[in-house]
């Protein structure tokens, strides 16, 4: 067996592996309630997935540019996705969207609480 056979065999069981993962992820999102659990979903399974598409896109690829995008994409995929889903979890607590009995320990109300009373003085 050639290494391009095996490169296309490969290949296919990544981008098959990526889409299933992007799709756990989508259906996730529909079927959660909260939003900690439907950040995790966002975040987690849907970058797994792009990464292993991309994986697979590049193996079909081959070409050193395009190999060289492809890795730029997940890198940024990498470093942006979960300080956005940080965000956006912060900012939900903030806006009391999060249900309290959910959490296990909630370090972030020392803090709020350590800056009301920052600004009351």
């Amino acid at each position: 067996m050639s290494w391009g056979a095996v490169a296309d065999v490969v290949s296919a069981l990544c981008l098959l592996a990526g889409c299933l993962l992007t799709l756990v992820a989508a259906i996730g999102l529909l079927r959660l309630s909260d939003v900690l659990a439907r950040m995790h979903t966002t975040a987690k399974p849907q970058v797994l997935g792009l990464v292993l598409a991309l994986v697979g896109v590049g193996l079909q690829l081959r070409g050193a540019t395009d190999v060289a995008m492809l890795v730029a994409i997940a890198v940024f995929q990498l470093l942006t996705v979960p300080v956005a889903a940080h965000l956006v979890g912060r900012a939900a607590y903030r806006t009391g969207q999060v249900d309290q009995s959910v959490l296990d320990a909630d370090e972030l109300a020392e803090q709020l609480a350590r800056e009301e009373q920052d600004r009351a003085r």
